[in-house]
């Protein structure tokens, strides 16, 4: 079992050194093997989301990652911001017409391509997403 607790600023230059390092954790532990990929994508934009929408690029704000990880299970993370929230309801599809070319609002898209399960907390201010092995899809993907 691999569980991890990290905190970062609402930096954009803070984004990469956390997800490198929690992927390497993550691919050391083989918890997922073949699926890191799809778990560094999902983890790099809800990274994205929480430090430029959710904290609003606020340096004094922190974006906060809980990541449990069991062997030949799968991966449950969590990636919470401090700021206002938002219901995800009203977010527009990324996949109509209308919005194709713009230049955002494909994280949550991606997130769910990326990952088997994501959910948001009723203040919206925080992601869970869960990645289970393709073997053992009845794995529950609580945190």
């Amino acid at each position: 079992m691999l569980e991890i607790d990290a905190w970062m600023p609402s930096e954009i230059k803070a984004i990469s050194p956390l997800a490198e390092r929690l992927m390497r954790l993550i691919e050391g532990s083989h918890c997922i093997a073949g699926e890191e990929p799809a778990v560094e994508l999902a983890l790099r934009e809800a990274l994205n989301n929480a430090v430029v929408h959710g904290n609003r690029l606020d340096a004094h704000k922190l974006v906060h990652v809980r990541c449990r990880c069991k062997v030949g299970e799968g991966i449950s993370l969590i990636v919470s911001d401090q700021g206002q929230g938002f219901d995800p309801r009203t977010v527009p599809d990324p996949v109509t017409v209308e919005n194709l070319e713009k230049d955002h609002g494909r994280g949550i898209h991606l997130m769910k391509l990326a990952m088997d399960e994501v959910s948001f907390d009723e203040r919206g201010t925080e992601v869970h997403m869960c990645k289970r092995l393709a073997r053992r899809s009845r794995v529950t993907c609580n945190a």
